[in-house]
């Protein structure tokens, strides 16, 4: 027997559940993972970086930058925090305006599953997807349950599965098939926020030290720390700038990101003349970096064997270390997926198709890709708002 719904939401994500805790009606989320929210569960080493403060449509890439405007306006940091105190969860601030839960980030989990049951919405774990049509005013899906199948139709159908962000788990291209299918359009979609690899292993001998730098790409910057991995590069600085990395470009890393080593160089030359230059840098920089660039750099001699030009030199090559990946990790380890389903053919007020009334498209399957640092969770909140609140005042 089919059964008829209002909205079927495929993905039982953040935006997935935030949909349908405002949806109304008849819904039904399905996912064929065992347990909701499972990135959720994972994100923030387990305690969920929930949101940022700092929340801004800057803070976001897209072919449209002005697309995520409506959503980030009208859902903002601000509502998903209420939300979380109400539920009466702790959470406190780290770093750049990132918030996090005191407690574990199932406890994200715990309210979405509440806002759901709450809505009428209801969830069905370790279900697949096996076929999927529309005759012109209803989808029609054949689900799989328990080994089962079920035939579905719905008003509504939310895409909600992400991109292909961290495969292990699941993540699949499934809402850029089903989204081109229905007459959309893809952007270029890689991994994003994902460490970057060098494939003749020149950091070898740093694996594991981090520090503090700006890095910089294609016009952008962030100030945060690196670290150096046995493959390449990591740390939210490096994840930071992989959004902004195209194959073949350059990297720019800024090891004096103060931009006070020079005059404290100088300073130290008056006071400690006989200083070995290379003791002198390790102690504003790891000396296992010191020693990795001393070879490039020719670092040799006393504080006072070097004039003002020659120290300014080695500080401006500390300050503009030029490196070229050859890659990253890709999907594997990336956090986010860039690019998506183009936003030229889904309305930035409510994520409906422009193509096919009844069709929505959220989160991290579209082509808006935000900052590392709860940004992406924002958007999952304020995308999936914007589609739930659309798909109840319809009615």
């Amino acid at each position: 027997m089919t059964r008829a719904i209002d909205t079927l939401i495929l993905g039982a994500g953040a935006a997935g559940m935030m949909c349908a805790a405002h949806a109304g009606g008849r819904t039904l989320v399905i996912d064929h993972a065992r347990a909701p929210g499972e990135k959720i569960r994972i994100s923030g080493g387990g305690r969920c970086n929930f949101t940022n403060l700092h929340t801004a449509p800057e803070n976001f890439l897209s072919q449209n930058p002005h697309f995520c405007k409506s959503a980030l306006a009208r859902y903002t940091q601000w509502d998903f925090i209420d939300l979380v105190e109400r539920h009466g969860i702790a959470w406190h601030e780290k770093t750049l305006g990132q918030l996090f839960c005191d407690g574990r980030s199932t406890q994200i989990v715990g309210l979405l599953v509440d806002e759901m049951r709450r809505a009428g919405a209801e969830l069905w774990l370790s279900t697949r997807l096996c076929d999927l049509g529309h005759d012109g005013d209803r989808f029609h899906a054949t689900l799989e349950r328990e080994g089962a199948q079920q035939a579905v139709t719905a008003r509504n159908l939310v895409l909600a599965t992400g991109g292909k962000s961290i495969p292990k788990m699941g993540a699949t291209g499934m809402a850029w098939d089903i989204a081109q299918r229905f007459g959309h359009a893809l952007t270029e979609t890689r991994p994003a926020l994902v460490p970057l690899t060098f494939s003749d292993g020149p950091f070898a001998t740093l694996s594991g030290t981090a520090l503090p730098v700006r890095a910089s790409c294609d016009g952008a910057s962030f100030e945060e720390a690196a670290l150096f991995t046995h493959r390449g590069l990591s740390g939210p600085a490096i994840l930071q700038i992989s959004s902004y990395w195209r194959e073949g470009a350059e990297i720019a890393l800024d090891l004096d990101p103060e931009g006070t080593l020079l005059e404290t160089l100088r300073a130290e030359r008056q006071r400690q003349g006989r200083r070995n230059l290379t003791t002198a840098l390790s102690q504003h920089m790891p000396g296992k970096v010191v020693a990795h660039l001393a070879p490039t750099l020719g670092l040799a001699g006393n504080l006072a064997d070097q004039s003002d030009a020659r120290l300014s030199d080695i500080v401006g090559a500390l300050r503009n270390w030029r490196l070229r990946p050859t890659g990253s990790e890709g999907y594997r380890t990336a956090e986010v997926t860039l690019g998506g389903i183009d936003t030229a053919g889904l309305s930035s007020a409510t994520m409906e198709s422009r193509h096919l009334p009844g069709l929505y498209a959220i989160s991290e399957a579209v082509d808006v890709t935000g900052w590392l640092g709860g940004y992406n969770f924002q958007w999952a909140w304020a995308s999936g708002w914007a589609a739930g609140q659309a798909i109840s005042e319809r009615g």
